[in-house]
């Protein structure tokens, strides 16, 4: 198995101490290679960089490529005057992916990336901030709209468990509603204007060409229909396109919401997504959603 070096606590900004991100890599590879961006979920107000460190280390060692794992801003979990509301979380983020365009890996790791091809990954609440920066809210959050470059980096993106369409979450879970939608959304009769199975692409069709929706059967925080919704509308925006892939895998991921993080499977489906996008065959059998 690969030896897996880290880089921790990599600052990305001044504005708050929690602007940091961990880099894993395989050390002693010389060749820039495409970087996967894991951005971790919780709610929009909880989990930590350091809580998946596991799983950027096993991503890192099953593809070769290297990891980075950002934090964010989190919402209160006790209500104060001043919440920290969306769209700071994804503020952030498309702040962090900014900052990759200009960092390079310090030169004892022994290992490069090349920052013109990046694959996202987002889970749970972290999906919908990446549908939200990556697929046009400029109606409503025009501060998430992300430069040119960056767009042509982002080669493909990775949804897992995702909240795309808040109404619809909270008609099945109604107590998410006081549980961490008002803090992170604020109170509002709906939440249709941040619907993003509703987002069309960025100008001149300049969003990622490429989605892997992923959804557990046995996810019982999330429904499957919410994937189910943001993968028909991302089949629908690419439609006639052949130069992009647009899959779904709702029958492999096995776990809970947050268990089948844990799992290979989970590292399967994102190695074999990258290979297929790069037109690259992957050597273990069934890693390629249809």
């Amino acid at each position: 198995m690969a030896v897996i070096s880290s880089l921790l606590d990599i600052p990305y900004s001044s504005a708050h101490p929690l602007l940091q991100f961990d880099y894993y890599c395989v050390k002693g590879d010389a060749d820039a290679r495409p970087l996967l961006v894991f951005v971790h979920g919780g709610a929009w107000r909880s989990e930590d960089k350091k809580d998946h460190a596991e799983l950027a280390q096993r991503l890192a060692a099953a593809s070769e490529y290297p990891v980075v794992v950002p934090n964010y801003r989190l919402t209160s979990k006790t209500r104060v005057e001043h919440m920290f509301q969306h769209p700071g979380h994804a503020e952030d983020i498309l702040g962090f992916l900014k900052f990759l365009g200009d960092w390079a890996a310090p030169p004892e790791l022994e290992a490069s990336f090349n920052p013109r091809e990046l694959y996202l990954i987002g889970h749970s609440c972290s999906a919908h901030m990446l549908a939200s920066i990556f697929l046009d809210s400029t109606h409503i959050t025009p501060s998430l709209t992300p430069p040119p470059q960056l767009l042509e980096a982002v080669k493909g993106v990775v949804l897992s468990e995702g909240i795309y369409d808040i109404d619809r979450l909270l008609s099945t879970f109604p107590p998410y509603r006081d549980w961490f939608i008002e803090d992170a959304f604020g109170a509002r009769e709906s939440y249709a204007p941040f619907a993003v199975n509703q987002y069309r692409l960025r100008d001149a069709g300049k969003s990622p060409s490429s989605w892997l929706v992923l959804h557990s059967r046995a996810d019982t925080l999330i429904d499957i229909s919410q994937s189910q919704l943001m993968y028909d509308h991302l089949q629908k925006l690419h439609e006639g396109n052949t130069g992009s892939i647009i899959a779904h895998d709702f029958d492999t991921l096995k776990d809970e919401h947050d268990e089948l993080l844990r799992g290979d499977e989970y590292v399967k489906l994102v190695q074999g997504f990258v290979s297929r996008v790069r037109g690259l065959t992957p050597q273990a059998q069934g890693l390629l959603p249809k």
